[in-house]
């Protein structure tokens, strides 16, 4: 097999390592570089099953990474949207209080939104939610006029496109197999071709952690996935003009589930939040061995079982009882019937866990020698990415030179 050599590869052919590949065209014009992705079509896994939510940057804490990538990501999205004919939408979003037992976590959320500097965002009440979403159960609601929709599977699309324009290749098929140090670069073994690259770019969402072990490192974290579950709206069912969150539980980095508008004209309502038995276990009865022995070898895992098992245990029970779903969601639009609803598709969402079982609340970005690994990308890395994918080439121009 032939070897083929690139100044760059990136590991990783979702929405972050596509990014991240254009801003390194971008500063790097001259640089060779290629994308990896193991798969037959880029943004595959949690891309190309994403709500499609342009997050406006209100959950985050205030100096995080997630606070000013979101805010930074969220207006590099939309201008890329528009300069690649990609359809959007700034629809705007409720988020809702349906007790006053609530009312302290949405007051709260509500000064963080300003701290992060969200414009345009209200606290405002019931009748004034009504205006919006006639149909909901608000005691009292943040109103977020800039939140905006899109699809995330054609940016990624739109992404792949800039790259080869501007030269850069993508290697489809081409999963990683193996990586070893050779002379001060990186070899890969990859399923497609021998690559050697002078630097590396760990984006493999899912599988980051398997990544840069192959590369050497011991991050002490595991890569969880988290399955999310949706339920579609029939075309009958008008209970629901645009977006409609609840309050987030702040013990769990889920935000609940809640109504999304798609950018279709479509409706969808979740997602849950169930630990999968597969890092790509879209399904309940998607097994994978390998990735449960990682799992329950691993000391975070069960410190984090003990320390969320009751919210699993809620979420499991949600996931496997169509009643207890409709009856979450009927917390914010108590009209809501059974026959509104019709199982809908899912998506698995990579979240690190700590020794200590933490589930981490901010990005993770790595540096090694001549590599940066992206070992942590929640939501809102799909909104955020061109901002994560700017930073990234930063770090490469520090470091990389």
């Amino acid at each position: 097999m032939n070897t083929k050599f690139y100044d760059i590869a990136i590991v990783g052919g979702g929405i972050v390592g596509l990014a991240t590949a254009l801003a390194l065209k971008a500063r790097f014009p001259r640089y060779s570089l290629t994308v990896l992705e193991k798969e037959s079509e880029v943004a595959h896994h949690q891309t190309g099953h994403n709500s499609g939510v342009i997050h406006a940057g209100i959950y985050y804490k205030p100096g995080s990474y997630k606070a000013k990538l979101c805010i930074e990501g969220a207006r590099l999205m939309l201008e890329f949207c528009r300069e690649n004919s990609v359809p959007y939408d700034r629809c705007g979003k409720l988020i809702v209080a349906t007790t006053a037992e609530e009312l302290p976590r949405l007051h709260n959320l509500y000064e963080r939104g300003r701290a992060n500097g969200i414009a345009g965002l209200e606290l405002i009440d019931p009748e004034r939610a009504r205006e919006i979403e006639p149909h909901t159960n608000a005691v009292q609601a943040i109103y977020s006029p800039d939140t905006a929709i899109t699809d995330f599977g054609q940016v990624a699309a739109a992404m792949a496109r800039n790259i080869r324009n501007t030269g850069g290749e993508i290697l489809l098929s081409s999963r990683v197999l193996g990586i070893r140090g050779t002379g001060g670069d990186y070899h890969l073994e990859t399923a497609g071709a021998d690559i050697r690259c002078r630097r590396l770019i760990n984006c493999a969402g899912l599988h980051a952690d398997r990544v840069a072990r192959m590369m050497g490192l011991h991050p002490e974290i595991l890569l969880l996935p988290f399955r999310g579950e949706y339920y579609t709206l029939g075309p009958e069912c008008r209970l629901v003009r645009n977006l409609i969150y609840p309050v987030a539980d702040p013990q769990f980095p889920f935000l609940g589930v809640h109504f999304t508008k798609k950018i279709d004209g479509g409706y969808e309502a979740g997602p849950n939040a169930v630990l999968a038995f597969a890092r790509e276990g879209y399904r309940f009865g998607n097994v994978c061995w390998k990735d449960l022995a990682a799992m329950f070898t691993h000391p975070g895992f069960w410190a984090m079982a003990w320390r969320y098992w009751h919210i699993q245990a809620y979420e499991l029970y949600r996931s496997l009882s169509r009643r207890a779903f409709l009856n979450a969601l009927q917390k914010l639009v108590p009209e809501l019937q059974d026959r509104d609803l019709a199982r809908g598709g899912s998506g698995v969402r990579a979240q690190v866990v700590t020794r200590e079982g933490l589930l981490a609340d901010d990005f993770i970005i790595v540096e090694s020698h001549n590599a940066i690994n992206v070992l942590n990308a929640p939501s809102p890395a799909a909104t955020a990415s061109i901002a994560i994918g700017n930073y990234i080439a930063d770090l490469a121009a520090k470091h990389f030179e």
